[in-house]
């Protein structure tokens, strides 16, 4: 005797039938991968980034053709081992401009921009036992970025002995670590009672070849200067105040015209706190120039204000 089914028709009615949409439970939906295991094509998600946002997989972005390094946002390749200062990171440099065949090598920065923040390293073992050690700067733009590195290049005993009126050589190079500027400064008196024999420091861009030179003038009580060219021609007036060392406050070298009646620039000692003040000798300039101004001048200028800063505000070894 046959049995029959659903409702009396045979097991095999309603062919293609198929199974059930919704299993139960234990059992993997029909048409998906077994459970623990990802699907075909399927990738993880990103791990999150320190500050909540998705960082991508390593090898998850393409760079354009013909520059596989390049990321996703068209930008260059990431800067490996950036070198560290005290509170993070060294400053940025400031974009390098295109080659001019007027210009030395180098000064194209300067064609930017008419103003420079000089900030001196401080020297901890300076600061710490009063051992004078060779000066170094920072020289920014009024950005923040870096424009060139400055370095001092003196021997101990020159430096420890003559003091502030010590000869040197400052080498300047850019972010490639080109020297592009090289400023000599011999050993002279600054003191107003020898006329013959007063300061003068020469500036080479690139070194060699002399752009110019920042002279002391004589004056009972005034700091004044002449910046000349590379013939030696005035080209502008450096006058400084009386007293220089002023406390709490900025201590100003106006630029002059050779008529001094116009005032086209400053360089400034700036304030910067009674503790860095006190114990240290590292300073902080800001240099302003015409924009327009020849460039050779302006790398004058910067040499003008290291001879500054060597002649009103550096400390002996003795008074550290």
């Amino acid at each position: 005797m046959e049995m029959k089914g659903n409702n009396g028709q045979g097991p095999n009615y309603g062919g293609g039938y198929q199974p059930a949409t919704n299993p139960g439970p234990g059992y993997p939906d029909p048409g998906y991968p077994p459970m623990n295991q990802p699907a075909p094509g399927y990738q993880p998600p990103a791990m999150p980034g320190p500050y909540g946002y998705a960082q991508p997989a390593p090898g998850g972005f393409q760079g354009p053709p013909g520059n596989p390094n390049y990321g996703p946002y068209g930008g260059g390749p990431p800067v490996q081992n950036q070198p560290m200062v005290s509170g993070g990171l060294s400053p940025a440099w400031m974009p390098a401009p295109p080659p001019d065949p007027n210009c030395p090598p180098g000064l194209e920065y300067l064609c930017q921009i008419d103003q420079l923040l000089v900030h001196q390293q401080v020297e901890l073992l300076e600061a710490l036992i009063g051992y004078e050690s060779n000066n170094k700067y920072e020289i920014k733009n009024s950005m923040g970025q870096r424009v060139y590195f400055a370095a001092e290049q003196n021997d101990c005993c020159t430096r420890n002995f003559c003091g502030a009126a010590r000869s040197f050589a400052m080498t300047i190079v850019d972010n490639s670590g080109r020297e592009v500027v090289r400023i000599i400064r011999p050993y002279r008196c600054s003191a107003c009672c020898f006329p013959c024999c007063l300061q003068k420091l020469e500036v080479q861009a690139p070194p060699g070849n002399v752009v110019g030179y920042v002279k002391q003038k004589w004056h009972p009580c005034l700091p004044k200067f002449v910046i000349q060219n590379e013939r030696e021609e005035d080209i502008l007036k450096l006058h400084g105040p009386c007293i220089p060392c002023r406390c709490c406050s900025d201590v100003n070298f106006e630029l002059k015209s050779l008529d001094e009646e116009s005032v086209v620039g400053r360089i400034s000692k700036q304030w910067s706190g009674a503790v860095k003040e006190i114990f240290t000798d590292a300073d902080n300039f800001g240099v302003q120039f015409p924009m327009d101004l020849d460039v050779k001048i302006k790398a004058v200028i910067l040499g003008a204000c290291f001879l500054i800063d060597f002649m009103f505000f550096e400390k002996s070894g003795n008074d550290n």
